[in-house]
């Protein structure tokens, strides 16, 4: 079986930043490299489940790692993906945007007061 195609190999690529958490690395990762027990403590997660989430990313290439001594150091490989990240906000904040108006647009208008009521009758 040949190499999978694109579509698929970009599928995987969303369900890896699919996760909230994951995605929450990425932006704490967005003002350069963090320690393991930095990102950690940030997320407010245990080891295992932070090593997970970190293995997930520099699995899928999104992460790169260095050690120095007993600690590891994460960073994002491409910086493009905070690009992504930023075009996605501004996506969701269209939506969000479009969705106030929407619900501005069917919320029922004030009721008419006894004194106006009256007063169009004149």
């Amino acid at each position: 079986m040949g190499p999978a195609p694109i579509y698929r190999v970009k599928a995987e690529f969303f369900r890896t930043l699919g996760h909230p958490v994951r995605v929450r690395i990425l932006e704490l990762l967005r003002d350069g490299e963090l320690t393991v027990g930095e990102l950690q403590h940030q997320l407010e997660l245990d080891s295992s489940g932070t090593s997970q989430h970190l293995g997930a990313l520099r699995k899928q290439g999104v992460l790169e790692s260095r050690r120095d001594g007993t600690s590891v150091h994460y960073r994002v490989k491409d910086p493009r993906t905070f690009q992504l990240l930023e075009v996605a906000r501004q996506i969701l904040s269209a939506h969000l945007e479009e969705t106030t108006a929407l619900l501005g647009d069917l919320a029922p208008e004030p009721a008419a007061t006894a004194g106006d009521h009256q007063a169009s009758r004149q």
